[in-house]
């Protein structure tokens, strides 16, 4: 992976155990063979078929279109690949000079008060848009296949055992320690986690290989990251999302976790007994217990990007609960790595898939939003009560936020947050989250983007750009869909992107007061304009990145 002029990216894979890796070899060789063949189907599908369409007038598109044959592709790889025919609505965001609609953005239909996009879903599993037959047989992690210990427990003891990863679920996890195996602390991240990606990839398991993926740090001095990933939003049909809900109810008729295969599962994720952690290879699953799961991402963003899906067989919606997000912030300390961050999507602001998940992956560099100056907020009172986090605010940044950090104990931090999104959530808010620091600092969006873009409130510049900011790209991870868009990528560009999606300064106010009001927290005024005149900050003033000696894990950056 390309960074910056001539440098790359070497994954940390060498100093793996040996009993956490497929053959290195046998690894190297079929990696090489896929990428020679996803670089061979992207290319064939981009050359078979051409759309052409008229302008978008008065609602409606217009219906010159012509097709080609459907691109051929290895055999090996046909079975990932059904239903995977152009759609007449063309790409993810497909403009319409190639018969299709500018960013997400294809229809708006007003039903009652009701505002609906039809959207480009992202494809999560080989199985979202596979049917589901009774007894589907496909050994995935729904009831046909994971049926309740009184029903059958011979049946669960023959098909529903997965790895399990406990971790210590004290109170305060800076100071646990493994279980009875000694195993190097960076066990989690390394042995398991990113090993076990990198076999599902062997495996053939993913839409693209994202590690052929071409990714440069923009000039100037906030370094947004960006990446060319032409394979992601391809090959898929809209569908009719509600954007002003950001709590709906779980559907079980739409695509959700339950309908994975179990090899998309990576491990089960729990919290242990003692103040220990330690590995399980096989552990039983089954409807009366419903497990934390890690699955792969199949059309992922970056090495190593996975799912977090908490209590997946109970069917929880798209929102944020005091424990769900515990155990997000326990896999990032888990983790133990800064270049391992999670994110949350809630509905309105790009989540496309109505149950509760969290995103997740590995990319060895600062992300502009981790370097963005902060303001901690003064508090008059309350603050004691929530176990000594710091709020803070982002300043000289295009999407305005807040950031907590600290505490005495990692629940402290995760309930101030928790009580925070559930503010927005019930205040119908959409709102991104970022996990960082090893879980122990979180970024909080608020975001208008997708009302701003079905009110027409959004440049067709920036539709153009086909970019949807969610989590990684308000964090200066920008997906980039056209290659031109990638080569003339600025940090101007960036900004004005972001700042659309931001609040305005006095609607953020209002959402400040909401949480501050939930947290039971009060403002110094007093202080307020004491640190408006000091211009305090957190971190020291920004500079612009030196690519030569960027602060990059050890073994990571390789010159060529």
């Amino acid at each position: 992976m390309k960074i910056g002029g001539n440098r790359h990216i070497r994954y940390p894979n060498a100093h793996l155990p040996p009993r956490s890796l497929p053959d290195l070899h046998k690894l190297e060789e079929t990696t090489r063979r896929k990428r020679r063949s996803g670089r061979h189907s992207i290319s064939e599908a981009r050359s078979s078929w051409a759309i052409t369409a008229g302008s978008f007038r008065n609602g409606r598109w217009g219906s010159h279109r012509r097709f080609g044959r459907r691109p051929q592709v290895p055999e090996r790889r046909r079975h990932l690949d059904k239903e995977r025919i152009p759609s007449t609505h063309g790409g993810r965001g497909a403009l319409p000079s190639a018969g299709g609609s500018p960013s997400d953005l294809l229809f708006l239909a007003g039903v009652g008060r009701m505002m609906i996009l039809k959207r480009i879903p992202t494809v999560l599993s080989n199985y979202q848009e596979a049917a589901e037959p009774r007894r589907c047989g496909r050994n995935c992690l729904g009831k046909c296949c994971l049926p309740s210990n009184a029903q059958n427990p011979n049946l669960i003891a023959q098909i529903s055992k997965l790895p399990l990863y406990a971790f210590n679920g004290d109170a305060n996890p800076r100071n646990s320690s493994f279980g009875v195996d000694e195993t190097p602390p960076d066990f989690f991240l390394n042995s398991l986690l990113l090993a076990q990606w990198e076999d599902r990839m062997s495996c053939g398991l993913f839409r693209y290989d994202v590690t052929a993926c071409e990714t440069k740090v923009i000039p100037g001095e906030y370094g947004f990251i960006a990446q060319l990933n032409e394979g992601r939003h391809l090959k898929k049909r809209p569908t009719e999302f509600l954007i002003d809900r950001v709590l709906q109810p779980f559907d079980p008729a739409k695509f959700n976790f339950t309908k994975v295969g179990q090899e998309e599962v990576l491990f089960c994720f729990g919290a242990g007994e003692g103040g220990k952690a330690c590995f399980l290879e096989s552990a039983p699953v089954g409807e009366d217990n419903s497990p934390n799961v890690v699955a792969i991402n199949v059309s992922p963003i970056e090495y190593g990007h996975v799912l977090l899906i908490p209590l997946v067989l109970d069917h929880l919606p798209q929102r944020i609960d005091p424990d769900s997000f515990l155990l997000a912030l326990h896999m990032a300390v888990e983790a133990g790595s800064p270049y391992f961050r999670l994110g949350y999507n809630s509905l309105g602001a790009f989540a496309t898939i109505n149950h509760l998940h969290f995103q997740a992956y590995f990319l060895s560099m600062p992300f502009p939003v981790e370097r963005a100056p902060t303001q901690r907020v003064p508090i008059a009172k309350g603050l004691l009560c929530h176990g000594g986090v710091k709020i803070l605010r982002l300043l000289n940044y295009p999407v305005r936020g807040l950031v907590y950090e600290g505490g005495t104990s990692l629940k402290d931090l995760s309930d101030v947050v928790s009580k925070s999104c559930m503010c927005l959530q019930e205040n119908n808010i959409p709102f991104n989250v970022l996990i960082s620091d090893s879980g122990w600092r979180i970024f909080l969006f608020p975001q208008c983007y997708a009302e701003k873009q079905a009110l027409g409130e959004v440049s067709e510049e920036i539709l153009e750009t086909q970019v949807n900011p969610a989590v990684w790209e308000i964090s200066g991870h920008m997906v980039l869909k056209r290659k031109k868009d990638f080569e003339e990528a600025t940090e101007q560009y960036a900004w004005r992107l972001l700042a659309e999606v931001s609040l305005s300064e006095a609607r953020f106010k209002e959402v400040e007061d909401y949480i501050f009001g939930a947290l039971g927290l009060e403002e110094s005024k007093k202080e307020k304009i004491k640190l408006e005149e000091k211009k305090e900050t957190s971190f020291q003033s920004l500079a612009p990145i030196d690519r030569a000696t960027c602060n990059l894990a050890e073994g990571c950056l390789v010159l060529q």
